[in-house]
């Protein structure tokens, strides 16, 4: 089987080796924009990082926020397709459903989140911590993220099996207004029954979330090996890098 895979130096997979599991490892994918016009831009940095974190998966759907009213908050339960029957998602905490009134006629709000599905107008908005528990177990999730850093704040997720998995998506830190952001993880061996959403500016720099992709263990199309890790690394591809996931 083929890994689709491509690299540039605004994008970047990240390959985290588990100390001690053999044939195991968790992907990350990260892609940013600073300056995307509140639209996600063809062949960008942000939409490229989704087409790879999308290739390696099958059957997933994704959680735009178009079928809830405008200011709609928790707990709210998205729902996804998963190889076994649809796998439902509540959000419990901080935010609300949100839209890009407000500005103009430029795409976004009046301080720079905006929607990134191809004729939506909706988002979830936070500022503060937020949790995402799964019915089923996954393996894979992915966003697209809006307005991140400029005042200071970064994303911080915890997966949780029984375990928490600390991962920080590393968005630019006082980056401009309006900035757009694609982060995803694929885990090709552990499943995970919650996320836990954190700002490390929380209720100063607010966050706008869309196009929300979650999948299953057998979504997950291509499994990924330490030798694969090990081709990656000899490939020398840009913005490439081992490290060992952080457990809390």
């Amino acid at each position: 089987m083929k890994i689709k895979l491509l690299a540039s130096t605004s994008v970047s997979v990240i390959a985290l080796a588990f100390a001690g599991t053999a044939n195991a490892a968790l992907l990350e994918f990260f892609g940013e924009d600073l300056n995307p016009g509140f639209s996600v831009p063809a062949g960008g940095s942000a939409e490229t990082a989704r087409n790879l974190f999308l290739s390696n998966l099958v059957g997933v759907g994704t959680e735009t926020f178009e079928g809830f009213a405008v200011g709609t908050g928790t707990p709210l339960a998205i729902d996804f397709p998963g190889s076994g029957g649809a796998i439902t998602a509540t959000i419990s905490g901080n935010g609300l459903v949100e839209n890009n009134a407000g500005n103009g006629g430029s795409g976004g709000n009046a301080f720079g989140r905006f929607n990134t599905t191809p004729g939506g107008s909706q988002y979830w908005e936070a500022s503060n911590v937020f949790t995402i528990a799964f019915s089923s177990s996954i393996s894979a999730f992915g966003f697209y993220a809006t307005d991140i850093g400029d005042f200071n704040g970064q994303v911080t997720l915890q997966a949780t099996n029984g375990v928490v998995t600390n991962l920080t998506i590393p968005n630019t830190i006082s980056g401009p207004d309006g900035s757009l952001l694609f982060y995803g993880f694929i885990d090709t061996v552990n499943s995970y029954t919650s996320l836990v959403f954190g700002n490390t500016a929380a209720g100063t720099d607010f966050f706008g979330f869309d196009d929300m992709v979650i999948g299953d263990q057998e979504q997950v199309e291509v499994p990924v090996t330490e030798p694969f890790t090990a081709a990656l690394l000899g490939a020398g591809l840009l913005g490439f890098a081992l490290r060992r996931r952080v457990r809390a």
